[in-house]
């Protein structure tokens, strides 16, 4: 169990760095953030502060990162994830309601309209964030042996990868 613990934590803490760091890469990044975020939110919450709530969202994304790496934090950081996950799902379900198919700014640029396979991405790791959440508040948060870590690093990573090339994957079989 703490080898899967482990390897959910790698995944989410490597997706949220993905995230955050796709919207920080600079300017024209974040201003095409700042502008889904406007897109997304409902227009009273937005005429508030877009600026504000994409701040707000890049600082939990980093803060996810942190208390997922971190020893002791990790249920924070899972249950952060969850919560995030659950806002972005909402807000793309959302769009979609309104017929809103623009690029989602979740990693930075993207030519992928909104669609459900963002949904479901999403939905799959608030599901991941969940469960180690459960898992660890249950005790099965101790760190592996070193061949566990290593093979739970690994597994991690490369849900991650997948996680982030979905889109670019999905659109190589399409015809």
């Amino acid at each position: 169990m703490d080898e899967v613990v482990t390897a959910v934590r790698v995944l989410l803490a490597l997706v949220f760095v993905a995230s955050a760091a796709g919207k920080l890469r600079g300017r024209g990044a974040y201003a095409r953030f700042t502008a889904a975020t406007a897109r997304l939110v409902p227009r009273p919450v937005a005429a508030r502060g877009t600026r504000w709530i994409a701040a707000a969202v890049v600082g939990a994304e980093a803060a996810v990162v942190v208390l997922l790496v971190l020893p002791g934090t990790a249920a924070a950081g899972f249950a952060l994830a969850a919560v995030l996950l659950a806002a972005f799902t909402a807000a793309i379900v959302r769009a979609l309601a309104r017929g809103d198919r623009a690029p989602c700014a979740c990693f930075g640029d993207a030519d992928t309209p909104l669609g459900p396979r963002q949904v479901v991405r999403n939905l799959s790791l608030a599901t991941a964030a969940l469960a180690g959440l459960g898992a660890t508040l249950s005790g099965g948060s101790h760190l592996p042996g070193a061949t566990g870590a290593l093979l739970a690093v690994a597994a991690g990573g490369l849900a991650a990868l997948l996680v982030l090339a979905a889109d670019d994957i999905i659109e190589l079989f399409r015809p």
